[in-house]
């Protein structure tokens, strides 16, 4: 595609962006919640073709999330670039329900994006969504959303922005805390980034929460610490008096300056599959060219307040992604497309080097544990994909499983798994979790599949759309299906009961489970990802 930019540019789960730019190097961070290592950060020269350059908390010293439930751990990241080096702040969330809400607010640096990053600086745990400006005179400002326990359910826990001095040599937050935007009427205010510009300060907020009322405020002062002006042609960007744009949810923004001059937002959004409110993919990143006004005020380049699909942009080729991804497993490194879960000890769930070629997951705890589960996997980002593994796993007992997984959180995945019946025959059996919230009850095959003894067994999935389907092949074996047309619409942030929902999107991955405790070990002989057309079930 040429001399545009087709949205999003991250697919599939990558929400919250907060971009910096370094010369000619763009850098766009993303929350990664309770997959480790956390926080993505990718790099880009022309805003179009992004990589995946480095997940900057990567040891136990700077995150551990074992224990934390599902969508809390790392929220909302914002990177910048000052004094010669680049600033990260996050919040790691521990809990997120009821009136609490338990979130520790850091900071790590590093001279180079690559690292070495440095441990972290508590800096409060006042309310999520931190953000560091680094003012014209030197001084560098924290702001977060403070939040209010004491508000009714159904009011606006979100207790305005408020923002306070960090000292960098004394490496801590000093001074008045100010609360300097109470929001608008569209309330849950969050998300905030401050910028100067032409004798103003500007504020950037995300409000209306990040589902289908979700949109970007925008407000100036003369003063750092307000009162700050609303924009007169507020939201700057929402999708929320337009449900047919492809681009849903729009939310949650930053901004960046290109050399030329040239101001870009990038924010959240998401594709829901069509005639539903349902986004397997999670909240992507989308950009969109923005122009300042005589007036002073921001608005979008192409008028109105909705996002674009396609963003003119002269010059730029914007790559498509490779219709197949073959993953080998011959590197002693897990490549980059695959995440795990919560835990920075990851040589407790697998090995690249116990049996060369292969990806060796141990047994751990339970499927949808928040503790210790050897499940590695990587995000849908296509509406029609289809994933494939060869696994070899001689499980000794009921207790022992592993298999192909699709993923979303202990309440709501899609299992095909190897394990033995109470025969002692080892068989191949589908395993499901309904959106059972608060109980986690499984959806289990009474009669599961003999497999012979000792052989490989190859394991795949198709998803279209709403719809998932297993199948399997023992040996050379052609292909067949397994159980019946799965709902994938399911594996949603919206596709639960629940009353808050949840904020991941959905993984594709092998897993291995063994709750008798002795670790028993399942090889995975590589993987296979592929986006649209399907590979057909043979």
């Amino acid at each position: 595609m040429n001399d545009v930019i087709h949205n999003p540019i991250l697919a599939g789960f990558n929400p919250d962006p907060s971009i910096c730019r370094v010369g000619d190097d763009y850098y766009l961070a993303t929350s990664t919640f309770e997959w480790y290592p956390g926080v993505q950060i990718h790099h880009s020269r022309d805003l179009a073709n992004w990589k995946l350059v480095t997940r900057p908390l990567s040891r136990a010293s700077q995150l551990d999330m074992r224990g934390n439930p599902d969508s809390c751990g790392i929220w909302a990241p914002c990177l910048s670039y000052a004094d010669g080096l680049f600033w990260l702040v996050y919040t790691d969330m521990k809990r997120y329900e009821g009136n609490f809400k338990d979130g520790h607010n850091y900071l790590v640096t590093a001279p180079h994006i690559e690292g070495p990053w440095s441990d972290p600086v508590h800096l409060n745990s006042s309310g999520f969504d931190p953000s560091l400006f680094h003012d014209s005179d030197g001084r560098k400002w924290l702001i977060n959303l403070q939040w209010d326990y004491r508000q009714r359910e159904g009011w606006d826990r979100f207790g305005g922005i408020v923002l306070q001095q960090y000292d960098p040599e004394q490496r801590r937050l000093e001074g008045d805390i100010n609360n300097i935007f109470a929001g608008t009427e569209m309330k849950l205010t969050e998300g905030s980034h401050l910028y100067w510009r032409d004798g103003w300060y500007h504020l950037l907020v995300a409000e209306g929460g990040t589902g289908y009322q979700h949109a970007v405020t925008m407000a100036r002062s003369k003063t750092l610490t307000g009162p700050y002006e609303v924009h007169p042609n507020n939201p700057l960007l929402t999708s929320r008096h337009d449900p047919e744009n492809p681009l849903q949810r729009a939310g949650h923004a930053d901004l960046v300056d290109s050399p030329e001059g040239d101001t870009y937002l990038v924010h959240l959004c998401s594709r829901p599959l069509t005639g539903t409110r349902l986004s397997p993919m999670g909240r992507e990143t989308a950009i969109q060219r923005v122009e300042w006004g005589e007036d002073g005020w921001l608005r979008l380049a192409d008028e109105g307040n909705v996002p674009a699909l396609e963003v003119a942009m002269s010059g730029v080729t914007q790559k498509l992604p490779a219709h197949a991804e073959h993953y080998d497993f011959k590197s002693a490194t897990l490549p980059d497309a695959f995440q795990w879960l919560r835990t920075p000890y990851p040589e407790r769930l697998f090995s690249l080097t116990e049996r060369p070629g292969y990806l060796r997951l141990f047994g751990r705890e339970s499927v949808g544990s928040w503790f210790e589960q050897a499940l590695v996997a990587r995000r849908q980002d296509s509406i029609h994909c289809s994933a494939e593994t060869t696994l070899t796993f001689e499980p000794e007992d009921i207790q022992q499983f592993a298999g192909l997984i699709a993923y979303y959180n202990r309440f709501k995945f899609h299992y095909l798994a190897v394990t033995l019946n109470g025969a002692g025959d080892k068989v191949l059996s589908i395993i499901s979790c309904l959106d059972d919230w608060p109980n986690g009850n499984l959806s289990i095959a009474e009669e599961g599949i003999r497999i012979e003894p000792d052989a490989t067994i190859r394991l795949g999935l198709d998803i279209h759309a709403q719809e998932l389907r297993f199948r399997y092949a023992q040996g050379d074996q052609p292909w067949q299906s397994i159980g019946p047309a799965l709902d994938a619409g399911l594996l949603s942030d919206e596709g639960s009961g629940r009353a808050h929902g949840y904020f991941t999107g959905n993984f594709l991955g092998m897993a291995a489970h063994d709750i008798s405790g002795r670790g028993t070990h399942a090889d995975f002989q590589a993987f296979c990802y592929r986006r649209a057309p399907l590979s057909e079930t043979r």
